[in-house]
């Protein structure tokens, strides 16, 4: 099994990369994140590596990081995501978002991914939710802001509304409440929205 390589990038695809290691050319699949992340052609590049073995095929998976193949391999342990949709998921979410919405059972972040519907995003946060804080640094105030079940603890009024501003602002409900949760830390639990909304915005900036 190969777990990792290193070598020169030598071209991209949609959704793959191809890898010159020593003369020979690994396609490797990744998510839309990692490929982003990778350098120009002709550089160096490392990627960690998840290898599928199929009765026609062999198939690596190359992640920027262990976090993210260490995801890669638990969304698949949930009926109906498959290697296709965990990529997905991946090319939405990094490693500590993902940790976040699911910690936070927001699964509008997760239904995001393209393939996923809202039973699958809700499947996901069900099964994996106890499984989150092991595979990411999970701010657990962040979490309860994030969370919008019914289940969720009472939030101060104006830490939500900082929430749901930012959020329609464009930005994913996990980083929107990771930003207010810092804020509320920097500020005090008694800031007013407008405060929290412009202390979130610097956070987000960083």
């Amino acid at each position: 099994m190969i777990g990792k390589l290193k070598g020169l990038i030598d071209s991209f695809g949609e959704d793959f990369v191809i890898l010159d290691v020593n003369g020979v050319g690994y396609v490797v699949q990744c998510s839309a994140r990692t490929l982003q992340k990778l350098p120009r052609v002709g550089e160096a590049a490392a990627l960690a590596i998840e290898t599928q073995v199929r009765e026609d095929a062999i198939r690596l998976f190359g992640f920027s990081s262990d976090a993210e193949r260490d995801w890669f391999r638990l969304l698949q342990s949930v009926q109906g995501v498959g290697a296709k949709v965990a990529l997905a998921i991946l090319s939405v979410l990094g490693p500590n978002d993902l940790s976040q919405a699911i910690a936070g059972a927001d699964k509008a972040s997760v239904a995001r991914a393209p393939g996923v519907g809202p039973k699958l995003a809700a499947r996901i946060v069900a099964e994996l939710k106890d499984k989150a804080p092991a595979f990411g640094a999970v701010d657990a105030a962040a979490a309860r802001l994030a969370d919008m079940s019914d289940e969720a603890p009472a939030t101060p009024p104006a830490l939500r509304d900082a929430v749901s501003a930012l959020v329609n602002l464009g930005y994913g409900r996990p980083q929107a409440a990771a930003a207010v949760a810092a804020s509320a830390r920097a500020l005090g639990e008694d800031a007013q929205t407008s405060a929290l909304i412009r202390q979130g915005l610097k956070e987000l900036a960083q």
